[in-house]
């Protein structure tokens, strides 16, 4: 028997499987940080504790605890740096204190890896042994799966797709440099982009005046498939950007797959067409060619994310 387990900055999943995946039992708690990890883990603990009870397992019948969570995670040392939206975290032992509340292995991985470990497991990219997995939301974050194993590079840096330069000496990134895809791509700087640009007069800035907001990416593909012209002018320079970063990646890494979530699911085949053939006409020619494909596991992704980390870490051994 498997726990899954990933933490955000408000809501905690939990999923108690099988070995194969089956999902035998879930349950979604909100993360109240308090500023004390330790009180927090105790918490969470608790809730898996209840989850564990309700399906008649006892901690010591679990076989392994796959925890995803944000920040900087050390997967070999069990702790996490500076995870945002978790006052109080930063470098606490995660993995040791859940392993004692509920005397079983734990395995920590990052959200980003997890999410891509579970899209391998359990989503779109089920049965290859070379995919990239990309979220595009607040920031970008990238998953590397490589010889059917998470490759995580020196440092655990590896597949931080978000900070590859797009544009030397471009526009500011959160991360402190500059011209990252990021901050072309990503949806806090691509916000920041439309506050600065949306004309009063299109139908993005109608929209989020309906919305009582300032204008966001959901704006853009919303008014995009009404065939507002602003739209799709920001929409075709998000998918070159994006076109750009999987041509790097290809040519790199030489993936049977990219699985692509978040903004490009929400844009649909006004991204996937577009870059399938931006990508295809800028790569070298292949026996087969890379597969684009939208994330599968949508609002699910959180309840095998943990899963995936735990299954990572048992195909180790």
């Amino acid at each position: 028997m498997r726990l899954g387990i990933d933490i955000g900055g408000t809501k905690t999943a939990l999923a108690l499987a099988e070995a194969d995946g089956a999902v035998l039992g879930e349950a979604r708690v909100a993360t109240t940080p308090s500023g004390d990890a330790q009180r927090d883990l105790a918490a969470i603990a608790a809730a898996a504790g209840r989850l564990l009870a309700a399906h008649g397992i006892a901690g010591r019948a679990l076989e392994i605890v796959g925890v995803s969570l944000p920040g900087g995670v050390d997967a070999a040392g069990g702790f996490v740096r500076n995870p945002p939206n978790l006052p109080g975290w930063d470098g606490a032992p995660v993995r040791d204190v859940l392993a004692r509340a509920l005397g079983a292995r734990v395995a920590l991985e990052n959200d980003a890896n997890a999410a891509a470990l579970a899209e391998w497991r359990f989503g779109a990219a089920r049965g290859t042994q070379h995919a990239v997995y990309l979220t595009m939301s607040t920031g970008v974050g990238g998953g590397l799966i490589l010889g059917g194993r998470l490759h995580r590079g020196d440092a655990n840096l590896g597949g931080e797709v978000g900070h590859m330069p797009v544009v030397w000496q471009g526009e500011p990134c959160a991360c402190g440099l500059r011209g990252c895809v990021e901050a072309y791509i990503g949806g806090a700087a691509w916000s920041r982009r439309l506050a600065r640009e949306t004309p009063p007069e299109s139908a993005v800035a109608r929209l989020a005046s309906l919305a009582g907001a300032p204008p966001r990416p959901e704006h853009v593909v919303t008014a995009a498939r009404a065939g507002d012209a602003f739209a799709l002018a920001e929409l075709a320079r998000f998918n070159a950007v994006l076109a750009q970063t999987l041509c790097s990646l290809a040519a790199a890494l030489a993936p049977e797959i990219f699985v692509l979530g978040t903004i490009a699911v929400a844009a649909g085949e006004l991204c996937f067409g577009p870059v399938r053939e931006l990508v295809r006409a800028n790569t070298w020619p292949r026996p087969r060619p890379v597969a684009i494909v939208p994330a599968a596991l949508g609002e699910r992704l959180p309840i095998f994310a943990g899963l995936g980390v735990a299954a990572e870490a048992l195909a180790g051994d």
